[in-house]
This record gives C-alpha cells, sequence and structure tokens, in this order.
C-alpha cells in the first residue's frame, strides 16, 4: 500500500470515528432546539409550584414557586453551555456528570413549563418513578452480567416475566414472601439455562434464541394464567404483599429520604446489587475474569479461565438477578400477576444496558430516567398538561430510542459479545 492510500485510508477511518463521536453533541442540539421552541417560543407564563414535603414527613418544607418563562429560559441556556462542553468529547468518553446534567436541566424546564399553575408533588413523583425503575434495574444488572461475559441476553423480558409469575404463584401457595422471592429468582435461572445452553454449548444466534425466548414464556404464562390461575385466583394469584420498611433517620431526610429509604425488601436488595455487581466487576477476581472472557475468550482459555464454565454460571447469575426484579411486579408492586405484567420492561432494560455502556452504575442511571419518563406520562396527564395525551403515551419509549440513538456517544461493548467461542 502507498503512503497516499495509507493516508487516504487513515483519513477515512477517522473521518468515519469522528462522525459516530458526534452522535451526542448532535443530540444534545436536537434537544437544546426542542426545549427553545417550547419553553422560550412556545412559553408560558405564570408559576409552576413544586411540593416538597408530603403529610406525616418529619422536616416539612415550604414549596418551591419557579416562574415559568424563567425557569425555560435558564434550562436553554445551560444546556446550550453543555452542548458546546459535549463536543469536547468527540474522541473520547463522555464523563458521567454531562448527560446527568443536562438530563436535570432540560427535566426541570420541562416540568416548570408543563405545570404552569398547577402543584406538582414532586415526592410522589420521585417515589412513582423508583417504582417503575426497580425492574428495570434488575434485569439492566442482569444484562450487564451476561454481556460483559459474552452472551448477548435479549431474554430479559422472559426473565421478567418467569419470575413475576413463578413469584405469583409459590407466594399465593405457601402465602410466604420469602419463598416466593426464591422461586421468582429460580424461574429466572431456568430461563436463562435454556439462552446459556443453545447459545453456549449449540452455537445457536444469541439474539434469535433470546427472541424465543420471550415469545415462549409469554405463551405459557398466559396460557397458565387463563387456564389455571383465573379459575383458582383466591388460592394461586393473591400472594401477601411485602411492606415498606422505613429505616430511622435516613428515612426522616426532607424530600429524598421517603423516596430512597422507607421502601419494600426488594428495594432495599436492589440497592445491594447494584453496590456489589459495581465492586464485583470491577474489584474482584470473578469480574476481572468475567471481563476478560467477554473480552478475548481465546486470552482467558490460554490462561487456564474455563470459558464456557464461566459464561454458563454467570448467565445464570444474570437471569436469577432479572427474577428478583420480575418479583417486583407481583410480591410488591401489585400482589396478582396478570397476562404480561412486565409490558415489554425486559427489552427497556436491555436498552438501559446500551445506554449505560455496559457499567452497572450508569446502566441504573439509565434505568432510573426511563422510569422517570414512564411516571412522567401518568403525572403530566393527570395534572392535564398542555402536552398531548397521545404523546404523553409515547413518551417513555421515545426516550429510550433517543438515548440509545443519540445520547450515548462513543461507546464500545464487550468485544466478544454475541460472538460463540469453539475451543481450539
Amino acid at each position: 500500500m502507498t503512503s497516499l492510500e495509507t493516508s487516504t485510508t487513515g483519513e477515512l477511518v477517522g473521518a468515519k470515528a469522528l462522525r459516530r463521536s458526534l452522535k451526542a453533541p448532535i443530540a444534545y442540539g436536537v434537544l437544546t432546539l426542542v426545549a427553545l421552541v417550547l419553553f422560550v417560543v412556545l412559553g408560558r407564563s405564570g408559576n409552576a409550584t413544586f411540593g416538597l414535603s408530603s403529610s406525616g414527613d418529619v422536616i416539612a418544607l415550604p414549596p418551591l414557586v419557579l416562574p415559568t418563562r424563567v425557569t425555560g429560559i435558564v434550562a436553554v441556556v445551560l444546556a446550550a453551555v453543555m452542548t458546546a462542553l459535549s463536543l469536547r468529547y468527540t474522541t473520547r468518553k463522555q464523563p458521567l456528570w454531562l448527560p446527568i446534567a443536562f438530563a436535570l436541566v432540560l427535566v426541570v424546564g420541562l416540568l416548570a413549563w408543563a405545570t404552569s399553575g398547577n402543584t406538582l408533588p414532586l415526592p410522589g413523583l420521585l417515589a412513582g418513578s423508583l417504582a417503575l425503575s426497580v425492574p428495570l434495574i434488575f434485569g439492566a444488572l442482569g444484562g450487564v452480567i451476561s454481556e460483559r461475559v459474552g452472551v448477548v441476553n435479549v431474554a430479559i423480558e422472559g426473565q421478567l416475566l418467569g419470575g413475576a409469575f413463578t413469584g405469583a404463584v409459590v407466594g399465593s401457595l405457601t402465602k410466604n414472601l420469602y419463598l416466593g422471592l426464591a422461586a421468582a429468582a429460580v424461574a429466572g435461572v431456568l430461563v436463562s439455562f435454556v439462552l446459556a445452553a443453545f447459545a453456549i454449548r449449540y452455537l445457536v444466534d444469541q439474539v434469535i434464541v433470546g427472541v424465543v425466548l420471550n415469545v415462549l414464556v409469554l405463551g405459557i404464562t398466559s396460557f397458565l394464567y387463563s387456564a389455571v390461575l383465573v379459575p383458582a385466583s383466591g388460592a394461586l394469584n393473591s400472594p401477601p404483599q411485602f411492606e415498606p420498611i422505613a429505616i430511622p433517620l435516613l428515612s426522616a431526610i426532607p424530600v429524598l429520604g421517603p423516596v430512597l429509604f422507607e421502601q419494600t425488601l426488594i428495594v432495599y436488595l436492589m440497592y445491594i446489587g447494584v453496590a456489589a455487581v459495581t465492586y464485583g466487576l470491577f474489584k474482584t477476581r470473578w469480574g476481572l475474569r468475567l471481563r476478560a472472557v467477554g473480552e478475548h475468550p481465546q486470552a482467558a482459555d490460554t490462561v487456564g479461565i474455563n470459558v464456557s464454565g464461566t459464561r454458563f454460571w454467570n448467565v445464570a447469575l444474570a437471569g436469577a438477578i432479572a427474577g428478583l426484579g420480575g418479583a417486583y411486579f407481583t410480591l410488591a408492586a401489585v400482589p396478582s400477576f396478570s397476562r404480561n405484567v412486565t409490558s415489554g420492561a425486559g427489552f427497556i432494560a436491555l436498552a438501559a444496558v446500551i445506554f449505560g455502556q455496559w457499567n452497572p452504575v450508569r446502566a441504573t442511571l439509565a434505568a432510573l430516567l426511563f422510569g422517570f419518563a414512564s411516571n412522567l406520562q401518568n403525572v403530566l396527564g393527570i395534572l392535564d398538561s398542555p402536552v398531548p395525551s397521545d404523546f404523553l403515551l409515547m413518551l417513555p419509549y421515545v426516550v429510550t430510542i433517543f438515548a440509545v440513538a443519540g445520547l450515548v456517544g462513543q461507546a464500545r461493548g464487550p468485544a466478544a459479545a454475541g460472538k460463540p467461542y469453539v475451543k481450539g
């Protein structure tokens, strides 16, 4: 290859990389322009009131009143500044604070614009958002573990649904919440065993196996719901429900205390799960081996790591975590199972894995964003906001698509994810 050809090839590769890395600034810019039109051109007069305390709070805070138009203008200016800052990270990974700050600024502007003349109870909005995010976070943690070890886990939806169904039935039969929770984890493991067997042992395309498993679990649970649970709902579909447990002192913190520290056991398990998976992935020998298998299985095999065994058992662990998320639907949120109770939460959890760049903390934050978007449509609908109802129904999925397609920036998943490994 001549020097000219080499130079031309390098320029093309560099230009291609630059185009990829400009996704985030372009997404920020588009959202800033939308905010400009909505908050300034179509700005509303009046004030937006945010209630910061609920009845029964130990420390009662006065409501926060923001002028709608001024808040919108400030939000647009700050968003424009952060869009300019994002141009500094076109060739490297974005800092975590940038998308978080950008999202917070636009959310405050949107809430001020949509609730002008009304009072929005902020603790209720946050509590509802967390409740909708819990199964997404469990599913995202399972997805991170599975993909980090090299197996694309499209079957998160099936694992959540299997956990929800099994948790409801076992909880109803035994009237024991802990047995129901354990059964949900086992159901998630069983679904993941099928995924692992076909993907690792028989080298079937992992995405196809995941899609088939989702359809299979949906079909089985829908049939059993109609044929078994409905005729005997009192005995088989009426499990007890986890009650909130208030943590002394922490639950008395204004605004966030009741939201974060007056929750059910499953939510506290979620907190522990995020911390444990994050620490385990990056600070332990288990995490090092797991990531090595997902990045370069040949090299891992060379140093004596059992690639197939490592993948199999970690996919099983991912299924157990997702199964616990499914139990939240039927043992904490609503104490009963209904057909397709997950409503696509597994696919949103998979999007959170990608948006979170295969990092447990980032994936958790992405799941919280999607949960917030889902709850926001309900709150804005109740407040009779000027946002069209059809758009409100689309909001969670629009946020999911836009976040994954644009805000994720320049990211690279595990190198061996989705690629079957044949020893030798």
